[in-house]
């Protein structure tokens, strides 16, 4: 008997995505992109490339002209708490994501916005912590703690939040060697559609199956991570060497 394979169902659609600053500096020129459900996406590219802004755009925190669409729901101001249950972005800077007394009430945020009961607010709360190794940390404060432990609390805090898509904004900058292979190997725990902005190559080759590469608010390469960062004339060009 022949095998239908089963077809994968598309995450992420972004077709003719352009975005212009207020200032009128053009950031995305005309962006599209495809991510399958399950697919972990490096976004790579020089500073500048678009790729932040473009991951902006993912849960309606920036809306361009084009169209994006999550999980089959357009990102429009309709759809904007939905969408946002569906994508969890982390920022850069733990300390634009961290903000309560504790973390357990920063952890709590985001499910309780959802409106969920108490019970389910504190299992979601206790799992989200457990998953990042910083369990037992509920009554801490996240401002007295290192980076990389606030770098995992601001991951609990989208996670608990039990999000379909991932978009996390170079999620190992700044850390330390050891903190760098910590959130590396955390971020291969993770199940679920992952969106990474990264200027790490160590980050996309361990963690990524597919490199988008974008420079002047365009995608210029997509491909295996093997095939873009070995291909250096490629690199050189976008200015990544």
């Amino acid at each position: 008997m022949d095998v239908i394979p089963i077809p994968q169902l598309t995450a992420i659609m972004i077709e003719g995505l352009h975005y212009t600053y207020p200032d009128g500096t053009p950031a995305l020129r005309g962006v599209d992109l495809l991510v399958r459900k399950g697919e972990t996406v490096a976004l790579m590219g020089p500073n500048g490339a678009g790729k932040s802004t473009l991951a902006l755009h993912l849960n309606g925190i920036l809306t361009g002209t084009g169209k994006v669409e999550v999980m089959g729901l357009e990102v429009n101001k309709k759809n904007v708490r939905a969408v946002r249950d569906l994508v969890g972005l982390v920022f850069q800077d733990p300390d634009d994501q961290l903000f309560s007394p504790t973390v357990e009430e920063d952890v709590s945020f985001g499910p309780l916005n959802q409106r969920l009961p108490a019970e389910q607010v504190r299992h979601a709360v206790a799992r989200a912590l457990t998953w990042v190794g910083m369990e037992g940390s509920e009554n801490r404060s996240p401002h007295h703690m290192s980076f990389g432990e606030k770098k995992r609390i601001s991951l609990a805090t989208v996670l608990a939040m039990d999000p379909e898509i991932l978009v996390l904004d170079e999620p190992v900058a700044n850390l330390d060697p050891r903190g760098r292979r910590e959130f590396t190997e955390l971020l291969n725990t993770l199940d679920g559609t992952k969106v990474i902005v990264t200027h790490d190559f160590d980050i996309a080759r361990d963690v990524c199956g597919r490199v988008v590469l974008m420079e002047d608010g365009q995608v210029v390469a997509d491909g295996g991570p093997a095939d873009i960062l070995s291909d250096n004339g490629l690199l050189e060009r976008h200015g990544l060497l």
